[in-house]
């Protein structure tokens, strides 16, 4: 099937990764084009948008006024929506070869599953852009905490802080590998395996491998991290507690010589 565009040789495509994911079961589907990836008309001048459950719409085809209309559809079944939408997009044109290059993928044709492969690589990317930024930011919270312990051989703080960090990083990787699939080539490549160059193109292109293998050690550096710190501070509070208990025992007997020698009476 081939999306009737305003201009069949050729169209835009703009992905937007909406919020932490999307409740595609709350969509209507009785008009869809398809249903792995959901694929709907996205208004009347022929465009279309390809829906993901990890947050990511991409639209190819449509006019301004024809995006700002379907987002807007769309705002019910976003989970925790963000402020500023990751976005990203390229221009998909019909040519004699399959590839991509600056900015710009030649398919033979502006079939459906086409346009779903790029979709999925599109939406990919726009995900791992979004823990690019998170997890560089946990670079830059926990590198003081580094600095802190080879300089002084201790840290301060709590140990609330570090478990909440573990916490977010390991949701961090639970959706990438989870929900987002970043690694799984996508569903329509069962039904159309020739697309396999296409999308071995686009990976390439957005370097998916690559962002994903870069992610994963990051976040074993920050993880092992955080684990050790927090390890640091379980002793120190140990330690402490010890000296608590000592402290204690030490006041008890003093008491008890007092009470002993007549100095000090109940």
């Amino acid at each position: 099937m081939t999306p009737q565009f305003r201009d069949p040789t050729r169209c835009r495509a703009r992905a937007l990764l909406l919020g932490e994911r999307l409740d595609l079961r709350s969509f209507p589907i009785a008009d869809c084009l398809s249903t792995t990836p959901l694929t709907l008309h996205a208004g009347p001048g022929g465009g279309i948008a390809v829906l993901f459950r990890y947050g990511v719409v991409v639209l190819f085809g449509t006019e301004v006024d024809e995006e700002a209309a379907f987002l807007e559809r769309l705002r019910p079944l976003v989970t925790n929506p963000y402020a500023q939408p990751e976005t990203d997009g390229l221009e998909v044109r019909c040519g004699t070869s399959t590839g991509v290059q600056g900015g710009v993928v030649s398919v033979d044709s502006l079939a459906l599953e086409n346009l779903q492969v790029i979709a999925d690589a599109l939406s990919k990317s726009l995900v791992l852009s979004l823990y690019e930024n998170r997890i560089q930011g946990e670079f830059d919270r926990i590198e003081p905490l580094s600095r802190e312990l080879a300089q002084r051989g201790s840290i301060g703080g709590g140990s609330q802080r570090l478990l909440s960090k573990i916490g977010a990083l390991m949701l961090i990787e639970h959706r990438m590998v989870g929900r987002a699939e970043i690694g799984d080539k996508p569903e329509t490549l069962w039904e159309h395996p020739r697309l396999g160059s296409l999308y071995a193109s686009l990976e390439d292109e957005y370097e998916l491998h690559e962002r994903q293998s870069a992610i994963e050690r990051k976040l074993r550096v920050i993880s092992e991290t955080a684990h050790t710190l927090a390890e640091i501070l379980d002793k120190r509070q140990l330690h402490r507690m010890e000296w608590y208990v000592i402290g204690l025992i030490a006041m008890e007997i003093l008491i008890n010589l007092l009470e002993f020698t007549g100095v000090l009476h109940r």
